[in-house]
């Protein structure tokens, strides 16, 4: 049985990978950032919880050294400070766990994945594309995982990992709750959204089971975007 990791994994864009991937049967451990965030992880068959903080470099290594194999890295972890990233402070934080934290995840799993040719898959932004005038750090760390991902991807093929991004738009997630709730704000999204509705969380799973899977064995330093058309008008 294939073993993946998912950062970020007990809530959000990142538990609806967890659903697909076990659904495809493959054992899945999902981190969050603090014990109630593991406590509060739904009890799913197949599914382990750990609580891991990517921007720690003895908590990945005291996570990754349980591990007896790996097949799959997904980094969903990430944070969104709207409209306070102008603090320089705040800007950091952003970017450390965002940009800094994806690559301290792939750093710590390059020895797993190129032991089993496995492979990664990051999680850019519609915001990798266009700038965000309340989140300037969210824009700029999902920017630079995008070309993060092709450098790696770029780096690491002789190593057998192949390293793929989906970049998400608006999703239905706990995040985006206040969002949805803003009528105001709301219809500006759909109005510009050729679907018409907001993401599910399982429709960028199985974008990312795909990536991980041997049916896109040709497939590597490539970013996605699934945003309903968003991104394209």
């Amino acid at each position: 049985m294939k073993k993946a990791l998912v950062t970020g994994g007990t809530s959000g864009i990142g538990f609806g990978v967890c659903e697909v991937l076990l659904a495809q049967g493959w054992q899945v451990i999902a981190t969050g950032v603090s014990e109630k965030e593991v406590a509060d992880c739904p009890a799913v068959e197949g599914l382990t919880a750990h609580r891991l903080d990517v921007t720690d470099d003895l908590s990945v290594s005291n996570c990754l050294a349980e591990l007896d194999g790996l097949d799959g890295l997904v980094n969903c972890a990430g944070v969104l400070m709207r409209g306070r990233e102008y603090d320089l402070d705040v800007f950091k934080t952003v970017l450390e766990v965002n940009l800094v934290g994806t690559m301290r995840m792939c750093l710590a799993a390059q020895p797993f994945l190129k032991k089993s040719s496995g492979a990664i898959v990051n999680t850019a932004s519609m915001l990798s594309y266009f700038g965000g005038a309340l989140v300037p750090a969210y824009s700029a760390s999902k920017g630079g995982v995008a070309q993060l991902t092709k450098s790696l991807a770029a780096g690491w093929a002789a190593d057998g990992i192949r390293v793929n991004a989906v970049a998400p738009g608006w999703i239905d997630t706990g995040m985006t709750e206040a969002l949805q709730a803003d009528t105001v704000r709301n219809e500006a999204i759909l109005s510009r959204t050729p679907l018409g509705r907001w993401g599910k969380p399982n429709e960028i799973g199985e974008l990312v089971a795909w990536l991980l899977s041997d049916k896109a064995g040709f497939v590597t330093g490539s970013v996605y975007p699934v945003d309903g058309g968003y991104s394209a008008v």
